[in-house]
């Protein structure tokens, strides 16, 4: 089996891997579908594979929202295990990470509510809690961008220190660290637009997102993630400072 094959196969007997594969799949769909679906006037074949497509995303969408039934636990792990950030070297670093992990904590009850009113399982309207958890989904967003932002400022402080001293070693991890900060910025990014455009509308952009730009900003931020979960993890252990969670 070749070694890209082999690489696939592993990524999806991951949990956290199959959802960047079905995200990544999810949101190249809507792009695509989006771009087929506004031939309409000149290709009708074209705009039906387009509207199939759309429907396509919806249904993986719909995938990931049931299989994040189960992350809660998960989360409420992750956050007790990092607490109060006590071994963070910044003091700003740690409290935004705390909140964020807030954030993602109560963004999982407010969406298995919105799905559960949806499936009418239970008799509440589904828009107001959808609208909660994309504020707490943009909060940790804006949060993990700040934190990224200020770990880059850190980060720039260690290399120069660094280079004064000579740490060749050292030097090369803080600008591998530093390259993924840039990444998850862009990430984080291209998110955050999208969250804003399924605010309510009058909220800066909100609703003015044709399909394709929801997919293309989407696609943008899954592809990251994949490069991320490729390259960053081995990383990982090696950082100088705490890696964010990451959920979206």
């Amino acid at each position: 089996m070749q070694p890209s094959v082999e690489s696939l196969v592993r990524l999806l007997e991951s949990y956290r891997g199959r959802d960047k594969v079905i995200r990544t799949v999810c949101y190249g769909s809507q792009l695509v579908g989006g771009v087929l679906s506004r031939k309409a006037e000149t290709d009708v074949s074209s705009h039906r594979l387009g509207k199939r497509l759309l429907l396509f995303s919806a249904q993986l969408s719909h995938c990931r929202t049931v299989l994040r039934l189960f992350d809660d636990l998960s989360m409420l792990a992750y956050s007790h295990s990092y607490g109060f950030g006590g071994r963070e070297e910044d003091v700003g670093v740690r409290w935004i990470s705390v909140l964020t992990n807030v954030a993602d904590q109560l963004y999982y009850p407010c969406e298995h509510i919105a799905w559960a009113a949806d499936a009418e399982l239970i008799k509440v309207k589904s828009d107001k809690w959808w609208l909660f958890g994309t504020v707490l989904w943009g909060t940790s967003l804006l949060l993990g961008i700040l934190r990224s932002l200020r770990v880059l400022l850190l980060l720039k402080k260690k290399l120069k220190r660094y280079e004064r001293d000579g740490a060749g070693h050292s030097r090369s991890q803080l600008r591998r660290q530093m390259r993924g900060e840039v990444l998850s910025i862009l990430s984080s990014m291209a998110d955050l637009s999208n969250a804003i455009h399924w605010m309510p509308p009058g909220f800066l952009w909100a609703g003015r997102f044709p399909n394709w730009l929801v997919g293309l900003m989407g696609t943008i931020s899954s592809l990251i993630g994949l490069i991320q979960m490729n390259a960053g993890h081995s990383n990982e252990t090696d950082s100088t400072l705490s890696s964010p969670h990451s959920e979206e």
